[in-house]
C-alpha cells in the first residue's frame, strides 16, 4: 500500500469520530498495538529530536525497502508513532526521499494534537528521510 493510500485510510478512520477524545482514544489503541524496543535500543543515536516525550525510532533495510520500529514513554505519543511508522515503513528510498506530504494537515491532526506533539510527528518523519537519504547517500 502506498504512503498516500495509507493516509487516506487513517484519515478515514480519524473522521469517523465525532470529537477529540474519540480520536485520543484511537490514538491510545493504536499506540497498545506498538511493540516494545529493546533496552539497547533505547539509545541516543535513536531518539526522534522535537519530542516532548522520548520516543526512538529504528531503521530496518532490506535491499531497497526501509522498515521502522519505534516507541515511547507518553501513551498517545505512542500511537502517534505506530501511525507514523505504519505510514512510511516498508516504502522504497526513492520515495521516502520524495514524499512530501503534511500528514498532520492531511489527517486533521493539528486540531486534535498539541503544538508540541505535531513537533514530535515533524521529527519523526524527518528522522526517517534522514535514514532514507542516508540510506542513498545523499
Amino acid at each position: 500500500m502506498s504512503i498516500e493510500e495509507k493516509v487516506q485510510e487513517y484519515k478515514e478512520n480519524l473522521d469517523f469520530f465525532d470529537d477529540e477524545l474519540q480520536k485520543y482514544e484511537y490514538l491510545i489503541d493504536l499506540g497498545k498495538k506498538l511493540p516494545d524496543l529493546k533496552e539497547e535500543e533505547k539509545i541516543p543515536t535513536n531518539i526522534v529530536h522535537g519530542c516532548t516525550s522520548q520516543v526512538w525510532l529504528v531503521c530496518q533495510r532490506d535491499n531497497e525497502v526501509l522498515s521502522f520500529r519505534g516507541t515511547s514513554d507518553a501513551l498517545i505519543v505512542k500511537g502517534l508513532v505506530f501511525l507514523i511508522l505504519d505510514i512510511f515503513s516498508h516504502q522504497s528510498i526513492d520515495t521516502l526521499i520524495e514524499t512530501d506530504m503534511d500528514i498532520l494537515y492531511e489527517l486533521n491532526l493539528s486540531e486534535v494534537i498539541t503544538p508540541n506533539r505535531q513537533s514530535g510527528v515533524m521529527g519523526m518523519i524527518k528522522k526517517i528521510k534522514t535514514y532514507a537519504k542516508e540510506c542513498k547517500g545523499v
